[in-house]
């Protein structure tokens, strides 16, 4: 089975952290392929170890993946925003 998601990849400090949207998966590395690299094999774990406790449908449905036929379709994203908010120092 293929699962398709989103990766964002941001710099903090001198690590790259990526993160696997909508499963809300992160890992980070040296370099931004590090990082990617590193969420890649998390979603993995995260997804057999899903599986394996017999939660996998649950976890996707509840991320808003639907099952289309035999294949789990992602949710369609409209945008990804940055924005900022004043906060009180």
């Amino acid at each position: 089975m293929q699962l398709d998601y989103t990766v964002q990849i941001w710099r903090e400090g001198k690590q790259f952290v990526a993160h696997a949207m909508p499963l809300d998966v992160a890992s980070s590395g040296e370099t931004p392929e590090a990082a990617r690299n590193a969420v890649h094999e998390a979603m993995q774990l995260f997804l057999s170890t899903a599986e394996r406790h017999g939660t996998l449908a649950e976890v996707l449905e509840d991320a808003g993946y639907e099952l289309d036929g035999v294949r789990w379709r992602c949710p369609d994203w409209i945008s990804i925003e940055k924005h900022s908010t004043p906060v009180a120092a």
